[in-house]
């Protein structure tokens, strides 16, 4: 039996429906009105650790997807009872969201994913890591003026689309060869420019519009933290994962 936590959320919706061929699949949810259709649900919430643990049990393979929460010592704490309840449910390998660079940095964004694989690797279940990076579908150009304006400098993102990253997660979950891995999942390198050759449109560096997420965000892309590779992605999905610039010509054409 396959148990998918998360099942309502974005990409949890499209793990459940690249599932659907397969003959046991639960989709673990915190409100059962807002589960997919046509899949078993059980009701899991991760402030409720013995929901978690009744809704584990029997699964074979777990997608813990990670929790939206923001506050990390409140996400840490939701990860560390689901893994827990994983353990005590007995469950026969746990996959894990996570984020690139969860493996070594322990603060900031990756906090909570690295206290996450920790548990995981201490609760002695059988894993696969599956390590994100930033979702494409959040950082897809908008023309506005007859122009795209950035404040990347130049430099290159490594975004993946989601509906890749569910795929890879499937691939994992039905697949043989997983266990024990973390894989760093990238999409092809692209840049704003690039992105505004291929819309046909000028490009123009601004400056930050000042403190927030983005700002801090455009300063890690600008310093080149969002340029790592990896062929972990085309691996698992056995294809070339879909660049960002490959879904703009798509929609320009």
């Amino acid at each position: 039996m396959i148990v998918v936590t998360g099942a309502s959320g974005a990409l949890g919706r499209l793990v459940i429906d690249r599932l659907s061929g397969q003959p046991d699949v639960v989709a673990v949810v915190r409100d059962p009105v807002r589960a997919p259709q046509g899949v078993r649900v059980r009701r899991g919430d991760y402030d409720e650790p013995d929901s978690l643990r009744e809704a584990f049990e029997g699964a074979t393979r777990l997608l813990l997807i990670s929790s939206p929460e923001l506050d990390p010592a409140r996400r840490i704490k939701q990860h560390l009872d689901a893994v827990a309840a994983a353990a005590d449910a007995g469950v026969g390998a746990i996959a894990y969201t996570s984020l690139l660079g969860a493996g070594t940095v322990a603060t900031g964004a990756t906090e909570a994913h690295h206290a996450t694989e920790r548990a995981i690797l201490d609760s002695g279940l059988p894993y696969t890591l599956l390590r994100h990076p930033y979702y494409g579908d959040a950082f897809v150009p908008q023309v506005s003026g007859g122009e795209l304006a950035g404040s990347t400098g130049g430099r290159g993102l490594n975004t993946a689309f989601r509906s890749d990253l569910a795929e890879a997660a499937v691939q994992v979950l039905t697949g043989d060869g997983h266990l024990g891995r973390a894989y760093d999942f990238t999409g092809p390198l692209w840049t704003y420019r690039e992105a505004a050759e291929v819309l046909g449109v000028p490009y123009r560096e601004v400056p930050d519009a000042g403190p927030g997420p983005m700002s801090w965000l455009n300063a890690q892309v600008r310093a080149g933290a969002l340029e790592f590779q990896s062929p972990d992605l085309a691996h698992v999905l056995g294809r070339p994962a879909e660049s960002m610039l490959d879904r703009l010509r798509e929609q320009h054409a």
